[in-house]
């Protein structure tokens, strides 16, 4: 079985916005969170799209949905955990106890705040998922990448041909993700960024499926201008 997950766990603190989380903030007359689930429902594929969330705002969130997508009976909205990679074990916890975990057992995570994903990208990842048991999501680099281990002097300038920018979804093989996460030292976890980290950590492949630069994750004001402009070109 294949399951959507949507993080919205943060409360984005580089959006300087006190009110509300970002995920909530509105682009093209809908909350951003919104526009993220409607390109979920489309895929048949899921099981179930699972939407995490701060605790105070799941009563919220799942006010929102019922009032702009016409049918949720396939999403549900739980709380997230303290960080990231707790709020996609939060994932997995649900579904174990209320599906189980098996090896066929997918889920694909994306970032709430990243709503231009497309229908290909979200069908590569569950293929890729299914065949590879972990992927993510890049797009090549294009500025050059510095390296300052010390954050004030360059110790390295990779080869730019070979670095990619990370964007969502990232999918795994939820019951190989269970494993991997548990078999974690504390400090290990502490130092990790995302999910896919997990997998390179203890020396398993993470496969690349190919992004869109317009795949973009709206942290910053400015971004909320660009996600305004992008709505109006797939009209």
């Amino acid at each position: 079985m294949e399951f959507g997950v949507i993080l919205a766990g943060g409360i984005g603190k580089r959006m300087g916005n006190a009110e509300k989380p970002k995920q909530y903030l509105q682009v093209g007359g809908k909350p951003i969170i919104v526009h993220t689930v409607e390109k979920f429902i489309v895929c048949d594929e899921f099981e179930q799209i699972i939407v995490l969330c701060p605790q105070p705002w799941i009563e919220h969130t799942k006010n929102l949905l019922k009032k702009h997508i016409e049918n949720t009976d396939r999403v549900v909205v739980i709380e997230g955990g303290e960080t990231r990679n707790e709020t996609v074990m939060n994932s997995i916890r649900y579904i174990e106890k209320n599906y189980g975990l098996d090896e066929e057992t997918i889920i694909v995570t994306h970032d709430a705040v990243r709503p231009f994903l497309t229908y290909r990208i979200i069908q590569d990842n569950i293929k890729f998922a299914r065949k590879f048991g972990a992927c993510d999501t890049v797009i090549p680099a294009t500025d050059t990448i510095v390296e300052a281990i010390d954050n004030e002097v360059i110790s390295q300038i990779p080869d730019r041909s070979k670095m990619y920018q990370g964007q969502t979804p990232q999918s795994f093989n939820a019951l190989k993700l269970k494993s991997l996460y548990e078999a974690l030292t504390e400090e290990e976890k502490e130092i990790l960024t995302d999910a896919a980290k997990i997998f390179v950590m203890k020396g398993e492949k993470v496969y690349l499926v190919e992004g869109e630069t317009f795949n973009i994750k709206i942290t910053y004001p400015y971004d909320l201008t660009v996600a305004e402009s992008l709505l109006k070109g797939e009209k």
